[in-house]
């Protein structure tokens, strides 16, 4: 998350007053986005699927860069 002037290539979602700028590509790839603020900050979650790590990953918990 980061502070962005609005770009062709984007899209504004408001929210109870705040308004977000997300990548059109980048919403269609992650979406859906939620934004949670907490005690220590923001929490983003999104819909990507983290769980299935990538296919050179060792079963010893190692994973690529």
């Amino acid at each position: 998350m980061a502070l962005d002037e609005l770009k062709d290539t984007d899209d504004i979602y408001t929210v109870e007053n705040f308004q977000y700028i997300v990548n059109k590509d980048f919403m269609e790839k992650v979406k859906p986005i939620k934004v949670d603020f907490t005690a220590f900050g923001f929490k983003v979650s999104s819909g990507v699927d983290y769980s299935a790590g990538c296919s050179s990953c060792s079963t010893t918990g190692s994973c690529c860069s």
